[in-house]
């Protein structure tokens, strides 16, 4: 893509964010999001193909500023609780503009064949670029090998969760999502390390059987 076209790609985006969080999605047009960027309707299309593209490309943004920054923010810091904490922290504070319309994410995600459902096809690149970032954040911690190979995508299935919660936190700032990542990552590290017992073993070895079975 060249410049140019970037630069169109771009200005198609910034329309519809600022669109969707003055309009809402749902009364948010592809042909009102052309006008407003200047652009023809058909060059809208062009570049995506509906408003779920739309929101699809602004995860994808997203996702590639928190590995940016949270890979930066691990530098230096070790402690398999404090790393999953900014891993964490940076998805929500790439996330913290989008806010004010963060249920359009719920309400384009929740039906199966959507292209921004986190666990479809349509978003498999940016998923897998999500546990990537959670692969790196457990990259040198003391892990059951066991649990070494799933506890990545075990984590994003957690930040999931988290995004969910901000999504509906209505405090200052999301000051309760913050809460609950500093409480949750330095648990969720305790965890892992009961998991290593031989009390504990076998039924988190059932946990991620039953995953599996689920997930095939």
């Amino acid at each position: 893509m060249d410049g140019k076209s970037a630069q169109t790609k771009a200005k198609v985006l910034d329309a519809a964010l600022g669109m969707f969080r003055s309009q809402g999605f749902a009364k948010t047009t592809m042909r009102a999001i052309a006008a407003e960027a200047g652009v023809s309707l058909g060059s809208a299309y062009y570049y995506y193909a509906s408003k779920d593209e739309l929101v699809l490309e602004l995860y994808r943004e997203s996702v590639v500023e928190q590995s940016t920054a949270a890979s930066l923010a691990m530098q230096g810091n070790s402690g398999l609780g404090n790393r999953i904490k900014l891993a964490m922290h940076a998805g929500i504070d790439a996330l913290t503009p989008y806010h004010g319309f963060g249920g359009t994410f719920i309400s384009s995600a929740l039906p199966p064949q959507s292209a921004v459902n986190p666990f479809g096809e349509a978003s498999a690149e940016v998923r897998e670029a999500a546990v990537g970032l959670f692969s790196e954040a457990v990259d040198g911690a003391k892990i059951p090998a066991f649990l070494r190979a799933q506890l990545p995508e075990l984590l994003w299935l957690a930040y999931m969760g988290v995004v969910l919660f901000w999504v509906y936190d209505s405090s200052a700032n999301q000051r309760r999502t913050r809460t609950l990542i500093d409480g949750a990552a330095p648990l969720i590290a305790k965890l892992v390390s009961f998991s290593r017992l031989p009390v504990v073993k076998p039924l988190v070895e059932e946990a991620l059987a039953l995953k599996d079975k689920v997930q095939g």
